[in-house]
């Protein structure tokens, strides 16, 4: 392993350290009070909800793409494994929009639950795809289960320790937040296999800012009167999203390809 794959260890084993050391991070149940609750067409939190109509969407275009793809000079994937991650990167997308809205019809810690569940999946095959792509193939695909696993079972710990009285977020911000880091440092780091390397960091950027819109919720609602936070971050996810399809239907081989081996 060279220098480069050494720092991405460092780096996600500091992160590993910083969360055992910090305390547990509870689940506060006013994240259920959304700033728009209004109720339309007889659909409860009607704007929060709808708006993962886009997931769906985006979900299934790229989950159908992935598979119409094949080997050749001009398909977004040297070698046919690369499509996995991706494949389960879309899927988890349009599950997103599923999850979303059964939690937005009913919030609370149950239906949470499904919310979180397909984008930490989503998040930990990017990471796997990005791996691929920038590192090794191989360790890419070896990594894929046990990452997905591992994102899964953030959000049951979650869950669990919710359940109990004492929930512990950690974990899932582990699988959320961390990813992104990877993902930043695979992008900084690492040569790139494929052109349209700046869709990624630009789906990156979308999410920073769907997180961005979250937080700021009542604020733009009360500012607007129309649209809270929380719905623009639906739509700004889903932009994120789309912009790996479009990397994917765009891109091409690089002129070198060669990457370190792990």
């Amino acid at each position: 392993m060279n220098w480069r794959v050494w720092l991405l260890l460092a780096v996600l084993l500091g992160s590993v350290a910083v969360m055992l050391f910090i305390p547990p991070i509870p689940q506060s149940e006013a994240y259920h009070n959304f700033a728009d609750q209004r109720t339309m067409l007889g659909i409860s939190n009607f704007l929060n909800s709808i708006s993962n109509l886009p997931f769906l969407l985006v979900g299934l275009l790229g989950a159908i793409f992935v598979l119409r793809a094949t080997n050749g000079t001009h398909t977004p994937f040297i070698e046919r494994s690369e499509r996995w991650p991706y494949l389960i990167f879309f899927l988890a997308v349009a599950l997103t929009a599923f999850g979303s809205t059964w939690y937005h019809l009913r919030p609370n810690d149950q239906t949470l639950v499904w919310d979180r569940l397909p984008i930490s999946v989503g998040f930990m095959s990017l990471v796997a795809a990005i791996v691929c792509e920038r590192i090794s193939v191989k360790a890419g695909i070896q990594l894929l289960i046990p990452l997905i696993l591992f994102g899964a079972a953030s959000v049951i710990y979650w869950n669990v320790t919710q359940a109990n009285g004492h929930g512990d977020l950690r974990p899932y911000a582990l699988a959320q937040f961390g990813s992104l880091l990877v993902l930043l440092l695979l992008v900084a780091l690492f040569p790139p296999r494929y052109t349209r390397g700046a869709d990624l960091l630009a789906s990156l950027g979308f999410y920073g800012l769907a997180k961005i819109l979250e937080a700021a919720d009542r604020p733009i609602f009360a500012l607007s009167g129309i649209v809270s936070g929380h719905t623009l971050k639906h739509i700004a996810a889903a932009i994120s999203a789309y912009c790996i399809l479009r990397m994917l239907k765009l891109r091409a081989p690089c002129a070198a390809t060669v990457h370190p081996g792990v």
